[in-house]
């Protein structure tokens, strides 16, 4: 490192803009492309031991890895890097073998370059700081069960300041894809199935990560959710009318209200169009349009994709070029198709300004970071840090405890009342049987470190306590005798364990099932990346198991613990009482015990459907005439979930009416409020969450018959009302029309109000006049939502 260099733009006192043009004009063109390269040093998934009918399932990565694995940091960061690679989250280590590895690692880029420009740290941050020993919070899935962006945006804040405490500047985080096949296997990572309540989850996830100093990065961008098939990776048949007006919004809302600093690219193509070789996605949409001034990161191994799985470039070099030009600012997680660049430039096929635009990008982010600051320094005190702190367990409870979905109490639930077990026969024995019952890992996601990592560590352990739901239980009811069998494992065909849990079925008052998915990562699991499943009957045996137990005449409460909604119409009519959980996380177990026993009055909401039927399903709620139950007589499939999107129960009672609007009639950029009252009308004390839908009686184009377009979690007391009020902008019917332009047309509104998409009792019509308005990225985009006491009762 040479100290003759005129290094003007360590002043924090210039402007941001000349200090990235000053470093940016001392730069090589060598030293420019490695800012947009990455290395990451710990990876040992090639080394991953694999039975051998199994080894198909890294085969797409094989070259990546090869390439990409081949160069120590010391060669990777000779003219500089970009990124690091997940430095606390490869591996399992301490806090303070972490720390002195992100040392070493920024000294080594720091003191091998010649200017000397740090490194960014990028880590997973999807359940929590993916790395050992750190909280692990429920799926996203969950979070979308709370309908509660406050407290997601409390979740973020906690662990983004986890983030910085160690000295990672990036977080992989949030998902915002929006569910379009239940089969797909990474439902588990989104928040659900509309695209309004992915957005305003989405954004509260981003407000607190980038809150605590750390950059948030909106994935997979865009239409990875909507692969054919639910098949990882699938190609997308989607037109840009459908990409624009239910997968984009949720990005465009992050960006435009809170700020998003990234975005990271999809696997998928759309179209034929691979997203990462889009210059109308990158480019036309989020910079011309949405005027997003942050970066742009490939998802792992996207760039050379574009050659290996697409090919619609000749080789990693080809792709490079291909990913640059079309907006991609960051290849990770190594850097491949960018080592290329430069040859490319040298040979006249691509510009320096390119580059220049996607360095200027990066260089900004880091001075933002304070990274190019004259005092900066890559030594982290991490003295007194907690990442599995009682502060963060105790937001992962209420997360776990407010995403628990009551799909039916039936006869058996709540088990106790007030911690004392009710009757249910002559004695009360509970049964627990099940595969999920005994095994903590069901309770997290694939990408929380002890499923995503530590596979590949028996030895370690899961490295934090986490309770399993049989132990939960015993815990929740420690007067009743609880006896347990598994009855079959998560995944296989071993029916031997039936008999047993059948006897103990038959030998208890009640029985307990715990059923569904155990995730893992392509194909080591039946949810999660590359978990993608045939169709949506439980994993396994586990259906058969059920329908055993059910047999035996003797009540069967069921436990569906997962990362996607499965078809539960053959037992819904037998069970007695049926209880939803998406994925809960470290505090998961004693949160479902809870619901169990009546100690939590349940308040969970279905942020994706329970279907009825395992094949021919009815997909998310989000459908036309045509695709809806309004189709009846149509198609012989059936149509109707058996649970809708928003729903969920509870052991206390809500009425919502006295819809008020504030006017009828609003010119086509104007806006209405809508107010209802909801009333807690049992005997407990309990949060409901109420809903708003429109739908446009008459559009240009075949539109859903009811979108979500506003919603509220409301806490009440036994007796209490509150009035919601809904301020409804035209803008929020905004769609786009036959000539993709987004419009805000003249005509009939249906706004409904209500506790599911199914159940909307308040029913009123307001009519937009004026002409049709033509609205971009500067419409409202969201719905402002205030509660107040009515008085007088």
């Amino acid at each position: 490192m040479s100290s003759s260099i005129d290094r003007s733009w360590l002043d924090p006192a210039r402007p941001a803009a000349e200090r990235v043009a000053l470093l940016l004009a001392a730069m090589t063109p060598a030293e420019k492309i490695a800012q947009l390269g990455s290395r990451w040093a710990g990876n040992d998934m090639a080394d991953a031991e694999l039975p051998a009918d199994e080894t198909i399932n890294v085969a797409p990565m094989e070259d990546v890895f090869a390439t990409g694995g081949s160069l120590s940091l010391e060669d990777a960061s000779r003219d500089g890097l970009g990124h690091l690679t997940r430095v606390w989250g490869s591996y399992p280590q301490t806090i303070e073998q972490g720390v002195a590895e992100v040392l070493r690692q920024h000294e080594v880029v720091l003191k091998g370059s010649r200017l000397g420009v740090p490194a960014l740290v990028h880590e997973e941050c999807l359940t929590g700081f993916t790395t050992y020993g750190a909280t692990v919070y429920p799926a996203s899935i969950a979070w979308g069960a709370t309908f509660d962006p406050e407290l997601v945006e409390r979740m973020a804040a906690a662990i983004g300041r986890d983030l910085a405490a160690v000295g990672v500047h990036q977080g992989l985080s949030p998902v915002l894809d929006v569910v379009r096949d239940y089969r797909w296997g990474r439902v588990e990572e989104t928040m659900g199935e509309d695209p309004y309540l992915v957005a305003m989850l989405g954004s509260a996830y981003v407000r607190g990560l980038q809150g605590a100093g750390v950059l948030a990065t909106l994935k997979h961008f865009a239409g990875y959710s909507a692969s054919r098939a639910g098949r990882n990776h699938g190609p997308v048949s989607m037109g840009k009318r459908e990409l624009l007006d239910f997968i984009l919004p949720t990005f465009e809302t992050a960006i435009a209200t809170a700020g998003a600093a990234s975005v990271m690219s999809s696997y998928s193509d759309v179209d034929g169009l691979p997203a990462s070789a889009d210059p109308w996605l990158f480019t036309g949409v989020l910079r011309d349009e949405w005027e997003f001034e942050g970066t742009v990161v490939s998802d792992y191994w996207a760039v050379p994709f574009l050659a290996s799985m697409h090919r619609v470039a000749a080789d990693t070099a080809d792709a490079g070029v291909l990913a640059l030009t079309a907006g991609t600012d960051v290849e990770l997680p190594d850097t491949i198709g960018y080592a290329g660049l430069l040859d490319k430039l040298q040979s006249g096929e691509l510009s320096e300004e390119l580059i220049d635009r996607a360095v200027r990008r990066v260089l900004l982010q880091k001075v933002q970071l304070g990274l190019l600051d004259e005092d900066w320094s890559p030594e982290v005190c991490a003295d007194g840090v907690d990442l599995d702190s009682a502060a963060n367990r105790a937001i992962a409870r209420e997360l776990a405890e407010k995403s628990v979905v009551l799909l039916d109490a039936g006869s058996a639930l709540p088990l106790a009342d007030n911690g004392n077990a009710r009757e249910v026969g002559l004695a009360a024995k509970i049964a627990v049987v099940g595969p999920v019952a005994g095994d903590p890992r069901t309770m997290m996601g694939c990408y929380a470190f002890p499923n995503h990592v530590l596979p590949r560590y028996p030895e370690r352990g899961l490295g934090i306590e986490v309770t399993s739901p049989i132990d939960a239980l015993r815990n929740e009811l420690p007067d009743v005798e609880i006896v347990q069998v598994k009855g079959c494992e998560v995944i296989g065909d071993d029916r031997s364990g039936f008999a047993a849990a059948v006897a103990a079925a038959r030998d208890a008052d009640v029985c307990v099932a715990y059923v569904g998915d155990l995730s893992g990562l392509f194909g080591h699991g039946t949810s999660g990346e590359g978990c993608d499943a045939e169709d949506l009957r439980l994993p396994g045996v586990q259906g058969e198991l059920l329908q055993a137990l059910l047999d035996t005449g003797k009540p069967v409460v069921v436990v569906v613990v997962s990362g996607r909604p499965y078809a539960l119409g053959e037992f819904a009519d037998r069970v007695a009482g049926l209880v939803q959980a998406f994925i809960p996380g470290q505090e998961g177990a004693a949160a479902i015990a809870g619901v169990l026993s009546g100690r939590i009055v349940p308040s969970g909401k279905l942020p994706v459907q329970i279907p009825r039927h395992v094949g021919g399903q009815p997909g998310t709620y989000l459908q036309p005439a045509l695709g809806s139950v309004e189709s009846a007589g149509i198609s012989g499939l059936e149509a109707r979930p058996l649970y809708p999107f928003g729903y969920g129960a509870s052991y206390t009672t809500f009425t919502v009416g006295e819809l008020r609007l504030s006017t009828d009639e609003i010119a086509s950029d104007g806006e209405f409020t809508a107010t209802v009252r909801v009333r807690n009308t049992g005997d407990r004390a309990g949060d409901e969450v109420v809903q708003l839908y429109v739908r446009d009686l008459v559009a240009r184009v075949a539109r859903p018959l009811k979108l979500l377009t506003g919603f509220a979690r409301v806490s009440l007391a036994p007796g209490q009302a509150a009035d919601v009020t809904f301020r409804v902008h035209a803008d929020r019917t905004a769609y786009t029309g036959p000539e993709l332009r987004r419009i805000v047309e003249p005509g009939e509104l249906d706004v409904m109000v209500g506790t599911s998409s199914l159940d909307l009792p308040c029913r009123a019509t307001v009519r937009i006049i004026g002409d049709v308005r033509v609205v971009g990225h500067d419409r409202v985009l969201t719905t402002p939502v205030t509660i107040q006491d009515p008085g007088g009762g």
